[in-house]
């Protein structure tokens, strides 16, 4: 029995973070032993915000594959390929754009939040308002049965199912209704205590060294509330304490919180000890980036083996889906 296929993919923006890692990459590699998973970078997701800064979107695809192979993507088991080399997408996506009546778009509860979010952009923009849209081409082309999405990204996925159900309705049934596959949200909050985030500068890359790593943690919000060395901490609301519970042994977890509560252990140990295992966690994947870093033939070879057989996918269905359109 044929696998069911998932699909999902990530802007190159720039370099991922740990919150990339436990909030996705760590799912894929799950996902891929159980579905016939499809993993895309989507630069041309990348054009609705990076449009006036074109040239950093094509270095990062590189970059960015070689950190989902260092997390452990197996292309032997996942089809990777890049967005902007299969054209069927933006054909579906034109297609599709002319049946998606403009309140659909303009209901989507993501569109001001992210607006919000990167308020430092002009983000007023057909490509912006339509990003919905072009994502629901690239799930259907491939006929994914599902999704892996955050509850923040459930209303993307609706909405494509209604444009499945509307297309079906209009010309025949083409397209499956995709599930949502719902994960975790990522645990990994940024060095502020905001959600980790390039644009907020508070990340804490799968790319830094040991002593970048080192830096970044000694900057690290704790508890607001202790001011001195002396005074008792609270690890709940201390961020660096929600690190030690991803990166510490159940016995060092309980020591932190035990002797912070009391005054026994500083920031400064506390967070020189989530270092040193945040480090070690990381070392399997350092070697394996290396590797990759020094074979980037490897990663451009695999990237258009997956780019083919996605096309090939592609191409198919859109030959159904012009058929039924008649045109």
């Amino acid at each position: 029995m044929a696998k069911k296929r998932v699909l999902s993919g990530m802007r190159p923006t720039g370099k991922l973070h740990l919150g990339h890692l436990h909030g996705t990459l760590k799912n894929w590699v799950k996902l891929q032993e159980e579905y016939d998973c499809f993993f895309f970078a989507a630069d041309w997701h990348a054009l609705t915000s990076e449009y006036e800064n074109t040239g950093a979107i094509k270095e990062s695809i590189h970059d960015m594959v070689i950190d989902w192979l260092s997390a452990g993507i197996d292309p032997d088991k996942s089809t990777l390929f890049v967005q902007s080399k299969i054209l069927e997408h933006a054909e579906l996506h034109l297609l599709l754009s002319m049946i998606v009546p403009l309140p659909w778009l303009e209901r989507n509860p993501t569109y001001k939040e992210q607006q919000d979010e990167m308020s430092a952009k002009d983000l007023s923009t057909y490509g912006f308002l339509g990003y919905p849209v072009l994502q629901a081409a690239e799930i259907i082309i491939y006929k994914a049965n599902g999704v892996p999405v955050g509850k923040d990204q459930v209303p993307h996925l609706e909405l494509t199912r209604e444009i499945v159900r509307r297309f079906n309705y209009l010309y025949g049934n083409v397209f499956p209704e995709p599930e949502q596959l719902l994960t975790e949200t990522s645990k990994v909050l940024g060095m502020d205590r905001r959600k980790m985030s390039k644009s907020y500068g508070n990340a804490l890359y799968l790319s830094d060294t040991p002593e970048v790593l080192k830096t970044k943690v000694s900057q690290m919000i704790t508890d607001p509330q202790r001011k001195r060395r002396k005074d008792p901490g609270d690890p709940e609301i201390c961020n660096v304490f929600s690190f030690h519970s991803l990166y510490s042994t159940d016995e060092q977890i309980s020591m932190v919180d035990r002797e912070c509560r009391k005054a026994g252990i500083g920031c400064v140990e506390c967070k020189e000890l989530m270092t040193g295992n945040l480090s070690a966690y990381l070392v399997p994947y350092r070697e394996k980036r290396e590797y990759y870093l020094s074979h980037g033939e490897k990663v451009t070879a695999l990237l258009e083996a997956g780019t083919d057989k996605a096309r090939t996918i592609a191409c198919q269905t859109m030959d159904e889906v012009r058929r039924a359109i008649k045109i």
